[in-house]
C-alpha cells in the first residue's frame, strides 16, 4: 500500500511488464533482528499450542476412532475407517486422519501422539504466512500477520483438536505461498505447486479447500509479470494439478471394488464422489444432501449450526468470538489499502497481496455467512489467514504512510475498531476477566488519538504508539485464545473461549455428539477378552467409538456417525454374526437409525428379538454367542 505520489506507467502493448520493476520489490537481505523475531513468534506459538497438548483427552472421540483404527489396519489408514475391520469410514476424506494415525504408529497411540500433528500444522501455517506476508510487504508485516493468525481463537482451539481444519489450513495458506512465489516471476512451476496443495486440501476438506480460489486466480491474472495468454495458460496448468492431486484418491475408491473396501460413510451411493459433491459439496452451500435446511437448521440448536443466515452471521452469537475480533479492523483496511494504490502498476505487490489475503477473507466470509446447509463456527479457522494476511500488509502500510493525514486517520479508525470491537466481544462473557475490555478501551482511545493528531512525529514516541496501538488492537484476542488454548475442549462441534464461556465442550459447553461417553472397567475388560474381528457393535459412532477407545479392540459403528447410513447391511451383520466376526451388540448407542431394510433400526430389532440381554458394568448388552431358546 502506498500514499505517496505514484507514477502512472503504460505498459507496452505487446511486452510485459520489465523485470526489474518486479526484482525491486522481492525482499531484501534479512536484517539483524528478523530471524530471532521470527524465532520468538514461532516459539510462542509452539508454546500456545504444545502445551498440555492432551489435556482435551480423545477430543472428538469420532476422528479419534478412526486414527486409533489407521494405527491397527493400512487400510484403514488409507480409506479413513472408523474401525479396524473396514465397516464404514468417517464422512470427510482421509488426509488429516493419516497424518494422526501416522503419528500414532511412530509414537504409540494415544491422545498426545493424535494432536501432535494438528499443533504442528497450526506452527506450520504462522511460519508459511508469516514467509508469504514478508516477501511483499515486509518483516514487521510478515510477524503481524503470524502473530495475527496464532492469536485467533477459533486458531488456538483448532491447532488443538482432532478435526481436519487444521491441515485444511496449512494446506491453503502453503497454496498462498505458492501464489506469491508464483506471482513474483510468472512462475508456472510455484503456481502448479499452489493447485496441488489445495489439491490435497481438498482431501482433507473437500469443496471447503476450493474457497480461496477466486483470489489465487485474480491475484496472479493482475499482477503477475507476464502477457494476459501466459497467464490464462499458466492458471490452466495450476487447475490441472489441483484435478490430478485432489482426484486421484476419488478415482482410486470409486474403482476399487466395493466389497473389499469400507462404505463411504455420508454418502447416497457408496462413492467419493458423491460425498464431495453431495453431503460435503453443494448440500453445505444449499442445504439438502443429509445437511440441515436453510438458516442454519440443526434440528433447533441454535448457533452450534451457524444461527441464521446473513452479512451478520460472522460477527454473530455463533462466529464472532471464533474469528471476528480483527474482522472489521481488516475490512477497514482492506478497503482504504485498493483505494490509495488504485493508481499503482499493474505488478504493484501491495495491491497484490491484499487482492490474495482480503480476496480469501471476502469470499470465504461471504460463502460461511449464507451457507443454508451444515455449518459450524469452528469452520471459520478457515477464515483465519485471510484476516491476519490484510491486518499485517494494512496496518504496516498505513503506518509507513502515516505523515499523510488520510493515511493516518484510516489507521487511527483501524485500532479504535479494533479495540472497540474487543470490548463488545469480552462484554458478552463479563464474568470473565471484567477488567480487560475497559483496558483493551483505554488503550484504543489513547492510541488512536495520538495517531490521529501525529504524536510519531515527537522525538521517541513512534515506537510506543505503535506498541500501544498493537495492544489496543490485539489484546482482547490474545487473551480469548489464550484463554482457549489452555481449556480443555471435547465433542464434535467445539466453541473457543474459557469454560465461563462455554468453551470447554460441544454445543457451547454441554456434551454433544462425539463428547464421548464413560465406559465402565467391567465392560472394558469384556470387550478386550473377544477373539473376533469385532469385539461389538453400537448404533452410530459416537457410542462406537467411546467403546473402541476404551478397550482398543474394534467396534462396529452401525450406520457411520449418526446411525444413518445403510452399513452394514442386516443382511451382512447377520454373516457377522454366524461367522463368530463379532461378539457384542452394545444398546444405547447414540445414532437415529435410518429404519427401512438394512438400518440401522432394523439391526437393533433382529438383536432384541433373537439374542440374550444381559447387563455390564451397568450398561445394557446383547451377547452375540448365546441366541434365545
Amino acid at each position: 500500500m502506498t500514499t505517496t505520489t505514484t507514477t502512472t506507467t503504460s505498459e507496452p502493448r505487446h511486452a510485459a511488464p520489465a523485470a526489474p520493476a518486479v526484482a525491486a520489490q522481492v525482499p531484501a537481505a534479512r536484517r539483524g533482528w528478523e530471524r530471532p523475531a521470527l524465532i520468538g513468534l514461532l516459539a510462542v506459538t509452539a508454546a500456545l499450542y504444545l502445551w498440555d497438548l492432551s489435556a482435551s483427552g480423545w477430543a472428538n472421540d469420532f476422528y479419534a476412532a478412526a486414527a486409533q483404527a489407521g494405527t491397527q489396519s493400512w487400510k484403514a489408514l488409507f480409506f479413513g475407517s472408523l474401525d479396524a475391520g473396514n465397516t464404514i469410514t468417517v464422512d470427510k476424506p482421509p488426509a488429516a486422519l493419516w497424518l494422526m494415525a501416522l503419528s500414532g504408529r511412530v509414537f504409540g497411540f494415544s491422545s498426545w501422539s493424535m494432536l501432535l500433528p494438528q499443533a504442528l500444522c497450526g506452527i506450520g501455517s504462522v511460519w508459511l504466512l508469516h514467509n508469504a506476508v514478508r516477501r511483499w510487504s515486509g518483516p514487521v508485516a510478515g510477524l503481524i500477520a503470524g502473530a495475527a493468525l496464532a492469536l485467533t481463537p477459533v486458531a488456538a482451539l483448532m491447532f488443538k483438536f482432532n478435526n481436519p481444519d487444521a491441515l485444511l489450513v496449512l494446506l491453503m495458506v502453503a497454496g498462498g505461498y505458492c501464489v506469491v512465489r508464483a506471482t513474483e516471476g510468472a512462475s508456472w512451476r510455484w503456481l502448479a505447486l499452489a493447485g496441488v496443495a489445495i489439491g490435497f486440501a481438498f482431501l482433507a476438506k473437500t469443496l471447503q479447500a476450493f474457497l480461496v480460489l477466486p483470489a489465487f486466480g485474480l491475484v496472479y491474472l493482475v499482477a503477475a509479470p507476464t502477457g494476459l495468454g501466459r497467464r490464462l495458460l499458466h492458471l490452466l496448468g495450476a487447475v490441472a494439478a489441483l484435478v490430478v492431486s485432489a482426484g486421484w484418491f476419488v478415482v482410486v475408491t470409486d474403482l476399487w471394488p466395493a466389497d473389499s473396501r469400507p462404505y463411504v460413510g455420508g454418502s447416497t451411493d457408496n462413492t467419493e464422489l458423491d460425498l464431495a459433491l453431495g453431503y460435503n459439496g453443494l448440500g453445505r452451500i444449499f442445504g439438502g444432501s443429509g445437511n440441515g435446511g436453510g438458516g442454519g437448521g440443526g434440528g433447533g440448536m441454535g448457533t452450534a449450526f451457524g444461527g441464521d443466515t446473513g452479512l451478520g452471521r460472522m460477527f454473530g452469537a455463533a462466529f464472532g468470538s471464533e474469528v471476528s475480533w480483527l474482522l472489521p479492523s481488516a475490512l477497514i483496511a482492506l478497503v482504504a489499502g485498493l483505494w490509495f494504490t488504485r493508481r499503482a502498476p499493474r505488478t504493484d505487490r501491495a495491491r497484490a497481496g491484499l487482492l490474495l489475503w482480503g480476496g480469501w477473507m471476502v469470499v470465504t466470509a461471504l460463502v460461511f455467512s449464507y451457507m443454508e446447509g451444515t455449518i459450524h463456527p469452528y469452520y471459520t479457522v478457515a477464515l483465519a489467514p485471510g484476516v491476519a494476511g490484510v491486518i499485517g500488509i494494512g496496518t504496516r502500510e498505513l503506518w509507513r504512510g502515516r505523515d499523510h493525514l488520510g493515511a493516518r486517520v484510516v489507521l487511527a479508525a483501524v485500532v479504535a475498531v479494533g479495540a472497540g470491537w474487543g470490548f463488545v466481544l469480552l462484554e458478552h462473557d463479563a464474568q470473565w476477566l471484567p477488567w480487560l475490555r475497559w483496558v483493551v478501551a483505554a488503550l484504543g482511545v489513547l492510541s488512536a488519538t495520538a495517531i490521529a493528531v501525529g504524536a510519531h512525529r515527537f522525538a521517541r514516541a513512534a515506537v510506543p504508539v505503535a506498541l500501544v496501538a498493537l495492544l489496543a488492537g490485539g489484546g482482547a484476542t490474545t487473551a480469548y485464545a489464550v484463554a482457549t488454548a489452555t481449556t480443555a475442549h471435547s465433542g464434535s462441534i467445539p466453541a473457543s473461549g474459557p469454560a465461563s464461556a462455554g468453551g470447554g465442550g460441544a454445543f457451547g459447553g454441554g456434551g454433544g455428539p462425539g463428547g464421548g461417553q464413560e465406559v465402565s472397567a467391567e465392560l472394558v475388560r469384556a470387550l478386550r477378552a473377544t477373539t473376533g474381528t469385532w469385539a461389538a457393535a453400537s448404533t452410530g459412532s459416537m457410542g462406537a467409538g467411546s467403546l473402541q477407545l476404551a478397550s482398543g479392540r474394534p467396534v462396529i459403528p452401525i450406520g457411520g456417525f449418526n446411525g444413518g447410513d445403510p452399513a452394514p447391511t442386516l443382511a451382512q451383520f447377520q454373516r457377522y454374526v454366524a461367522e463368530g466376526q463379532v461378539r457384542y451388540y452394545i444398546a444405547g448407542g447414540q445414532g437415529r437409525g435410518i429404519g427401512g431394510p438394512g438400518g440401522s433400526d432394523d439391526i437393533a430389532t433382529w438383536v432384541q428379538e433373537n439374542f440374550t440381554r444381559t447387563s455390564i458394568g451397568g450398561q445394557t448388552v446383547y451377547d452375540l454367542a448365546a441366541p434365545l431358546g
